[in-house]
């Protein structure tokens, strides 16, 4: 079912894609004046291949030195993110439930859509602006028997996060679990790189974004409900280019745990993942090509997740025939081994 309208016009939407795109041309003519980096190699040892996937091999480095602008297409990349998780059988876990993922239309949010729908639940996709990824995942989540609404804006705006906890009330009925997934990232080699308005972006959209987000999914919210919120690797030990994500990414995961503990009466969860290197848009539109082809090869893993290797994750967090009795944790899934909060 597609109850969506075709997105109108917004200034407010534009004007943040315009933003963002500035400040990654900024941070690409950064780029440009740094001296060139030596080659990464993968931690594992001479000539074994990466870790394989689930069933199946995965794409490990050399990766394609693509660039995205941002916000960054999944349709646009060279090499395609696994999301499918055709290993996966639902079984009804999430049988009536109806949810929203912010940053839905891509990436680890489209992978947790789909097996959402997959497990029974109706799904609504806030994202930004890339409406021909949201589209596709809104036939995705449909062909998995899910109902999907799709719902553009800014959730750095907490009137559009209010609206769109509205919208997906409307269009089914109640809202049992809230994904905040929607996220800014863009790399500095140093302090001096980065600028107030680039530290304002992404703390507006990671954490402001996440507590708007919350707050309006709260009066929909019952006993038995769950938020999931999506932190990072970055969060637990930090990123020498990565500052003031890192900062969000702990911020996340300091909030998660203190609304779990607050909300813990009413019998609702709180939980967050904590990926490491994963490939979706977010990081082609984030690193230089050079950086971008060896990404995740120093984890043990010796290369980044996919998707699909993610979302179960989202799914065992939402279902309380699995997590009943889990509540602020933070999960790491870096392919390192011992990491932790």
């Amino acid at each position: 079912m597609n109850t969506s309208k075709t997105p109108p016009s917004d200034t407010a939407v534009h004007a943040t894609v315009q933003k963002q795109r500035r400040i990654q041309t900024e941070q690409d003519r950064h780029d440009t004046h740094q001296p060139p980096k030596s080659k990464a190699r993968p931690t594992q040892g001479k000539g074994s291949p990466a870790a394989p996937g689930p069933g199946h091999a995965e794409p490990a480095p050399p990766l394609p030195d693509q660039h995205l602008a941002k916000p960054g297409l999944e349709a646009d990349m060279e090499l395609k993110p696994q999301f499918e998780a055709a290993h996966y059988r639902g079984s009804d876990k999430l049988k009536g439930f109806s949810t929203l993922v912010t940053g839905g239309d891509s990436g680890i949010g489209r992978a947790v859509a789909v097996l959402f729908a997959r497990e029974g639940a109706d799904v609504a996709i806030a994202y930004l602006a890339e409406h021909e990824d949201a589209e596709q995942t809104r036939q995705l989540v449909e062909a998995e028997g899910g109902r999907c609404i799709l719902i553009p804006g800014d959730v750095k705006d907490a009137a559009y996060c209010a609206d769109a906890v509205r919208q997906v009330v409307t269009a089914f009925g109640k809202l049992n679990v809230l994904v905040n997934n929607a996220a800014f990232q863009e790399h500095a080699a140093s302090l001096e790189e980065l600028t107030a308005e680039r530290f304002d972006e992404t703390f507006q959209t990671n954490i402001y974004g996440y507590f708007h987000m919350a707050k309006a999914a709260l009066p929909h919210l019952h006993r038995g409900d769950s938020i999931i919120n999506t932190g990072s690797v970055t969060g637990l030990r930090g990123s020498k280019e990565l500052i003031d994500y890192s900062a969000t990414k702990g911020a996340i995961h300091a909030f998660t745990k203190a609304l779990a503990h607050n909300l813990a009466d009413q019998g609702i969860r709180v939980n967050a993942v904590a990926p490491g290197p994963v490939w979706t848009p977010l990081n082609p539109a984030d690193k230089a090509p050079d950086d971008i082809e060896k990404f995740g090869a120093k984890t043990h893993l010796g290369r980044p997740a996919q998707p699909e290797e993610i979302s179960p994750a989202y799914v065992f967090l939402a279902a309380p025939c699995c997590s009943s009795y889990i509540t602020g944790t933070v999960l790491p899934i870096t392919g390192n081994a011992g990491d932790g909060a």
